[in-house]
C-alpha cells in the first residue's frame, strides 16, 4: 500500500499524484485520461479505455476437442472480453462450425470477422442492456418450471415433456453465463457497475443465486433423464415424489422472493421461513426413501436419485435465503 499527501491548488482542486509504478503498468502518462469513480467513502481510479471496449485473444491450436474449443469460447465471454479474436495456423472448418455454435448459447455475442486464420467474435449488447435482476428472474421461472415438468414426466411417462424439459437447460445455461459476465465486468470496471445499476454486493447477491438456479435445473434435465430410463413408475411411487417436489420447490421459491423484495424487514421473514422449510423436508426425504425401497431394486435406486436432487432443491433454495439475508442486512 502506498499513501500520498493530499494538496489544494489554486484555492479549490485538491490534487494527488499517483504512483508511478501504476501508472507505467497501465500506460498512464502526462495527457492520459482517467475515470474517478465514486462508491461511498471508496474512490476508484481507471484508465479510460478507448469506447470502453475490452480486447482477449487466445491461441487455438492446442485446443484438439470440440468441447475444448466451446469451453475457450464460454471463459473468454464470461471474463468480460468485448471483442474477442481465436486464432490459428489454419483455422478447420470444424473448429468454425464449434465457434458458430458456441456463440449461439451466449447472450449478445456474433461473429463479425473470420479469416483463414482467425475468427473474431464481439459482444454486441451494452451492460446498460442487460439487467442481472431481469435474467435472475427468468432463470427462477425457468428453472423451477422445469423441475416441475420434470417430475410430471417421470410420474406420467410422458417422454415428450421430458425432453422439452432437456431442451430448456439450454436456456438457463445462457441466462447463467450472462450473469457471470455481468458480474465479472463490475467486479473489474466500476463503469460497468453505473451501468447495471447495482452494488458490487447486489450483484455477487444476484450472481450467486443465480448458480444454485442453474444447479436445480440441472437436477431438473437429471430427473427428466432418469424418467426416459425408467418408463413408467409404480401409482404408489408417484404420490410420494410429487408431494416431496412441491415441498422442494417451495423453498427457493419463497428464498427468491426473499432475494427480490427491497424490504428489509420482509425479505429477513422470507429468508427465515425458506430455511424453516428446508429443515422440515429432512424428515420428509428419508419417508420417502423408506417408501420407495418396497420396489425393484434397479427402481429404486433411480427413484433415490429423484428423492436426492429433490432434496438438493431444497438445498439450493437455503443457499438463495442466506444471499437474499445478506443482502437485508445493515450495511457497514
Amino acid at each position: 500500500m502506498e499513501t500520498r499527501k493530499v494538496q489544494v491548488t489554486g484555492g479549490s482542486t485538491y490534487t494527488v499524484s499517483l504512483p508511478k509504478s501504476w501508472a507505467t503498468e497501465n500506460d498512464v502518462s502526462s495527457g492520459s485520461k482517467v475515470e474517478f469513480h465514486a462508491e461511498g467513502d471508496l474512490l476508484l481510479l481507471t484508465p479510460q479505455t478507448e469506447n470502453g471496449r475490452t480486447n482477449g485473444e487466445m491461441d487455438i491450436s492446442d485446443l484438439s476437442t470440440e468441447s475444448e474449443l466451446r469451453r475457450a469460447v464460454m471463459t473468454m465471454y464470461v471474463s468480460g472480453f468485448d471483442v474477442i479474436t481465436l486464432t490459428t495456423e489454419r483455422m478447420t472448418a470444424e473448429q468454425r462450425r464449434t465457434v458458430r455454435n458456441a456463440t449461439q448459447g451466449l447472450v449478445g455475442l456474433e461473429v463479425i470477422e473470420e479469416m483463414p486464420n482467425k475468427m473474431v467474435l464481439q459482444d454486441l449488447l451494452d451492460s446498460s442492456e442487460l439487467s442481472m435482476e431481469n435474467a435472475v428472474t427468468r432463470m427462477r421461472l425457468v428453472s423451477l418450471t422445469m423441475l416441475e415438468d420434470a417430475v410430471e414426466a417421470l410420474v406420467t411417462d410422458d417422454q415428450q415433456l421430458a425432453h422439452d424439459v432437456m431442451e430448456r437447460d439450454d436456456d438457463v445455461d445462457r441466462l447463467w453465463y450472462m450473469t457471470s459476465r455481468v458480474f465479472r465486468s463490475v467486479l473489474r470496471n466500476p463503469t460497468a457497475a453505473n451501468e447495471v445499476g447495482f452494488t458490487r454486493e447486489t450483484c455477487f447477491d444476484l450472481q450467486s443465486s443465480a448458480r444454485q438456479l442453474e444447479r436445480i435445473a440441472d437436477h431438473a434435465t437429471k430427473i427428466a433423464e432418469l424418467g426416459l430410463e425408467v418408463g413408467e413408475i409404480p401409482e404408489s411411487a408417484a404420490e410420494p415424489l410429487s408431494d416431496l417436489h412441491t415441498e422442494s420447490a417451495g423453498v427457493p421459491d419463497i428464498a427468491m422472493d426473499a432475494l427480490l423484495t427491497e424490504d428489509a424487514d420482509k425479505a429477513i421473514e422470507l429468508a427465515t421461513n425458506a430455511r424453516e422449510k428446508a429443515d422440515a423436508i429432512e424428515s420428509h426425504v428419508r419417508e420417502v426413501d423408506t417408501e420407495i425401497h418396497q420396489f425393484d431394486p434397479q427402481l429404486v435406486q433411480v427413484l433415490g436419485l429423484v428423492v436426492d436432487s429433490l432434496s438438493r432443491t431444497a438445498d439450493y433454495g437455503t443457499n438463495i435465503a442466506e444471499s437474499a439475508l445478506q443482502k437485508a442486512a445493515p450495511q457497514p
